[in-house]
């Protein structure tokens, strides 16, 4: 599993999650309740404080594996993470490490509502009450 979701999926499951990417690989991330804020937030913005006609650059927060495992380990002190770098961590050191987003936060005042910290929280305590429901499957 390649995504946050599936990191922290594994994690209530196995209480492990061997990682694919070096613990100090950062990369940029939204979560989709900011990527849909930004997108009201630009809509009902008085049309002379868009200042850019083609696109904004939107950032949120940006972490590394071992950030995100030091933070599942506040809810579950016994998970535990191996890193075993694979051909996708050519992919991340290709990426950018942050992204830019100065001009929407000046022109229309754009400013995530979550950080690393509440995303870990609303996405580990949600994914571990679906998953102990059995509404949840964790495919491999």
């Amino acid at each position: 599993m390649s995504t946050i979701k599936g990191f922290i999926l594994l994690a209530v499951k196995n209480k492990h999650y061997n990682c694919f990417l070096k613990k100090d690989t950062k990369l940029p991330m939204i979560l989709m309740s900011d990527a849909l804020k930004a997108t009201i937030d630009i809509m009902d913005a008085p049309k002379e404080a868009i200042k850019i006609r083609s696109s904004y650059n939107l950032a949120s927060e940006s972490f590394s594996p071992e950030e995100i495992a030091s933070l599942i380990k506040k809810y579950d002190p016994e998970f535990t993470i191996s890193y075993e770098p694979d051909f996708r961590q050519a992919i991340a050191d290709s990426w950018p490490k942050t992204i830019n987003d100065t001009e929407a936060r000046q022109d229309w005042n754009w400013k995530p509502d979550n950080d690393t910290k509440k995303m870990v929280e609303v996405m580990y305590t949600n994914i571990e009450k679906l998953y102990k429901e059995k509404s949840l499957k964790v495919e491999e």
